[in-house]
């Protein structure tokens, strides 16, 4: 009976020991969740600043030029003189190549000659006629056949002076289609002159966008071989009609080219500049959080975050521009927001901003 009860008393302690070791389990788990709710989280912030924003659409085309003419050889004969290549930059009317122009020099002079012969002839007639020795029918004759000749003259003339081909338009000679000895026929091609000052792209909008976009319209270009580069362009002009084949309308897009970095048939990404927002509020876009179709900032106030709803516009180039539920003096949280709530502690860095800014 004695140790029946020395046992009892013996578990009845052992209870008793193993209380006191539940509380103190509990109160190390909330201790440690106190401690991680007061540890500052590091977040990079940045506060709003005032710039001008626009509204941008992006689009793709390859690059050509307007003023892209063949210069054809306007007469038959032998190419005996090249006096330019590939990439020498012409002005209109320089002279390309020549030709053996012999055969039509020669004719020239016969109609120079039959010319002159009929103009004697008109002289020594004009003061006949005036005296009434012989008739005005015969002397009108005389004079319609001075013009004639004097268009044939003209004729030769013009056909001596296109054996030397001449550009057509300025620019670079962008293809040499002929041979020093080659027999050219007329209306052969003898090179391609290409004017690379002002170059053009071709953009295929889809009709939905087409309220947006105007002549007028700025826009950026940027190309593979210089990714890091803008080039300025400009909407010229806009087509008033739709594709049926693919539901777009087409927008010219002017490139200046002064410097010639770019070339034709080069491919562009264009980024077209349709609206402005001048002096607008705007934060970087990595700040914003979308949860339940509300669009939401942390906004750092002591040393602790308070989620705010924001109502946004226009984004663009990494930035959106805050239409109202911000101030502008307050700071908001860019790196860092996911694991935050409402009343977080954080340790805020202003180094995005720095970044911003600048």
């Amino acid at each position: 009976m004695k140790t029946s009860t020395t046992v009892l008393t013996t578990l009845a302690f052992a209870s008793l020991a193993t209380l006191p070791g539940c509380g103190t389990g509990e109160a190390s788990v909330n201790d440690a969740e106190t401690q991680q709710a007061a540890t500052p989280v590091p977040v990079e912030v940045a506060q709003p600043t005032r710039l001008d924003i626009y509204a941008t659409y992006d689009a793709t085309a390859t690059i050509t030029s307007d003023a892209d003419a063949p210069v054809i050889a306007r007469v038959a004969g032998e190419v005996v003189e090249l006096l330019v290549e590939e990439g020498d930059v012409v002005t209109a009317g320089q002279v390309l190549a020549r030709l053996d122009g012999e055969r039509v020099r020669l004719e020239m002079l016969a109609a120079k000659a039959n010319l002159e012969q009929a103009r004697k002839e008109y002289k020594r007639n004009v003061d006949l006629h005036k005296r009434g020795l012989i008739s005005t029918s015969m002397f009108e004759g005389l004079q319609y056949d001075l013009e004639a000749l004097e268009a044939t003259f003209e004729l030769k003339a013009l056909n001596y002076d296109y054996s030397k081909i001449r550009a057509t338009i300025p620019g670079v000679v962008s293809a040499r289609e002929i041979k020093p000895g080659q027999n050219v026929a007329v209306n052969d091609v003898a090179f391609r002159i290409t004017d690379t000052a002002e170059l053009v792209a071709y953009l295929q909008i889809p009709q939905a966008q087409l309220p947006k976009f105007q002549a007028g319209h700025s826009a950026t270009l940027t190309v593979a071989s210089m990714p890091d580069t803008d080039f300025p362009a400009s909407i010229a002009r806009i087509s008033p009609t739709i594709d049926s084949r693919n539901g777009t309308f087409r927008a010219t897009a002017v490139i200046d080219n002064s410097d010639h970095r770019l070339a034709p048939g080069m491919f562009g990404q264009f980024t077209i500049s349709y609206e402005k927002h001048v002096d607008a509020l705007v934060i970087p876009a990595a700040a914003l959080l979308d949860e339940d179709d509300l669009t939401s900032v942390y906004v750092v106030s002591d040393g602790e975050v308070v989620r705010r709803i924001v109502e946004t516009g226009i984004e663009a180039a990494g930035k959106i521009e805050i239409l109202g539920g911000l101030d502008e003096d307050e700071s908001v949280v860019v790196v860092g927001h996911s694991g935050l709530r409402d009343g977080s502690k954080v340790l805020a860095n202003n180094k995005f901003q720095d970044s911003f800014s600048g």
